[in-house]
């Protein structure tokens, strides 16, 4: 098969992705901006060739690469990024080369959030009141039914990026005199816990491979407080999480790819609610804790369901698996070669954070790893734990 890895040396540790296709016989072709002398040698040793543009946003490049690609080896048969900032560029690559995978005409429902919510309630799962709000006489029409604190998030959007929490009218009018000019949808604040439902499905949309996580605190919080994250994986998955997620999965027909998806659980009546989808891997180093957690290779099971349709093992849930995040800007009670001394046994990875994720999940990352949660939560709270003033 000839499948096309598009910005290849972003995220840094998907390179795994491209050397387990090339393991399992896929012709892999990279396409990205980045000089072919600057991508980490496994990369190299990957691709069948590499194709650089000038610039990733310049559609007409794009095409031309992959006319090439498509001369030279043949008809397309993939193409992704596993990237959630590329999703619209390779759904209409997808479309005018009649590759596998979600097209334009499939976007609007997992990449607008109000469209979002539409599938959620045909799929039979909670949400939380939401709608497009276009003026400050729509959002206080809105209000008046939820009482504030209210959400504001772009309606199509990656992250959080200007996503703000609304606390009373006069940052309500203060929202609206400052917001970029694109549509915005408004929901009700839930108070809550983050959990999320992540996996990968196989080309008839049969669910592989799945786990889910427990989050601190969200990114919105993180990164507008300035504060740092944790978040784990559980062992059980909790069983109205999985029902949730199973849903999901048939709503949206996800085939042939990872997903994560995020759900609030309400700290009032313990329900969940259902907050987005993402058809792509989580974030950061989550797939290194999927691999920690399990004791397997989630690069080479991904790259098998690509080439083969098929998983080459099963997978278990053996450990607990926590990631820690800290920021440069703040001083920790424990300096790192003290945790390293003191927790090297449950301390499995760390790594420095690329700097586009940064602020979302610190400049360091740690991941703990235990079979007793409260140990791992333990360790946690030590790493992040910051020195008294």
């Amino acid at each position: 098969m000839n499948y096309v890895y598009f910005s290849p040396h972003f995220p840094p540790n998907y390179y795994h992705f491209c050397v387990a296709l090339k393991k399992f016989g896929a012709t892999v072709l990279g396409l990205g901006d980045l000089p072919y002398e600057e991508l980490r040698p496994e990369l190299k040793a990957a691709f069948t060739e590499y194709f650089r543009v000038d610039d990733m946003h310049n559609y007409e490049q794009l095409v031309r690469a992959l006319g090439y690609f498509t001369f030279r080896y043949g008809k397309l048969q993939g193409i992704d990024s596993n990237n959630e900032y590329w999703l619209e560029t390779e759904a209409r690559l997808r479309t005018d080369f009649n590759i596998d995978g979600i097209k334009l005409d499939q976007l609007s429902s997992i990449k607008q959030k109000s469209a979002m919510k539409e599938v959620f309630v045909k799929a039979g799962v909670p949400v939380a009141r939401g709608r497009i709000v276009d003026n400050l006489q729509d959002a206080e029409a809105f209000i008046s039914q939820t009482g504030y604190p209210v959400v504001a998030k772009p309606d199509s959007g990656v992250g959080a990026a200007n996503t703000y929490k609304i606390n009373n009218s006069d940052e309500l009018i203060y929202f609206f005199d400052t917001r970029p000019d694109i549509p915005y949808i408004m929901e009700e604040f839930i108070h809550g816990d983050i959990e999320s439902f992540d996996g990968l499905t196989d080309q008839c949309g049969n669910l592989l491979f799945y786990t889910a996580h427990r989050y601190d605190s969200g990114v919105m919080e993180v990164v507008n407080n300035d504060t740092n994250v944790s978040y784990y994986s559980f062992r059980d998955i909790p069983r109205d999480l999985e029902e949730a997620g199973r849903k999901i999965i048939k709503a949206f027909k996800v085939k042939a790819r990872f997903f994560h998806f995020e759900f609030f659980r309400s700290h009032h009546d313990g329900k969940l609610v259902a907050l987005e989808v993402n058809m792509r891997p989580p974030g950061g180093f989550t797939t290194d804790m999927f691999n920690y957690a399990c004791d397997f290779d989630v690069y080479q099971e991904w790259a098998s369901v690509v080439v083969n349709n098929k998983l080459t093992q099963p997978f278990n849930r053996k450990y607990h698996v926590c990631y820690a995040g800290r920021k440069f800007n703040k001083v920790y009670r424990l300096s790192h070669d003290e945790l390293l001394s003191r927790f090297a046994e449950q301390i499995i990875h760390h790594d420095f954070v690329p700097g586009a994720l940064s602020q979302a999940l610190g400049n360091y990352g740690y991941i703990i790893r235990g079979k007793e949660l409260g140990r791992v939560l333990e360790i946690q709270h030590e790493i992040q734990q910051l020195k008294p003033v």
